[in-house]
C-alpha cells in the first residue's frame, strides 16, 4: 500500500507517545510505502522545524531519506485540482504519479477531490488511516 502523508499528519505521528504514532511504528516497520516529492520533503522539514526544533527535523528528514520503503515521486503535470488551497496541489500531484492508495490528510481542502471522478484519490482522515494500519 503506497500513502502520501499531509504535512500536518506527520506532525501529530512522528512523537513517541502520540495518539497516532502506530502509524508511524508501521511505516518504520515498512507496512507501507510513504510516496514523497521533493517539494513535500522540504515542506516537511520547514514546518517540523518551526513546530518542534531543527534537531528533530533533521533526524525525522534522514530517516525518510535512508528508508527503502520512501518512493520519491518527481511529477512533470500539475493537475490543479485543490482550488481553495492551491500549495495542497503538490500532495495530489505525488499521489496520482505514484498510483497511491491514499492521502491522508485532515485538511477540509482534500474534500474538493471529491468531485473528480479522473484523476481517482481516495483521501483518509488520519484516524480513518491509523483504523487501517492497525489491521496490517
Amino acid at each position: 500500500m503506497k500513502i502520501v502523508l499531509d504535512t500536518n499528519c506527520l506532525v501529530n505521528i512522528i512523537m513517541p507517545g502520540s495518539y497516532n504514532n502506530d502509524i508511524w511504528q508501521a511505516f518504520r516497520a515498512a507496512k507501507y510505502v510513504l510516496c514523497v516529492t521533493n517539494e513535500i520533503l522540504f515542506e516537511y522539514h520547514e514546518i517540523l522545524a518551526k513546530r518542534y526544533n531543527a534537531l528533530i527535523a533533521n533526524t525525522v528528514m534522514k530517516e525518510l531519506i535512508e528508508t527503502p520503503n520512501v518512493e520519491r515521486v518527481n511529477p512533470t503535470y500539475r493537475f490543479n485540482l485543490i482550488k481553495a488551497d492551491p500549495d495542497d496541489n503538490k500532495f495530489v500531484d505525488c499521489a496520482v504519479i505514484a498510483g497511491a492508495t491514499y492521502i491522508v490528510s485532515n485538511d477540509r481542502h482534500f474534500h474538493e477531490l471529491k468531485q473528480y471522478d479522473f484523476p481517482k484519490v481516495d483521501v483518509r482522515t488520519l484516524t480513518e488511516f491509523l483504523g487501517i494500519v492497525r489491521t496490517l
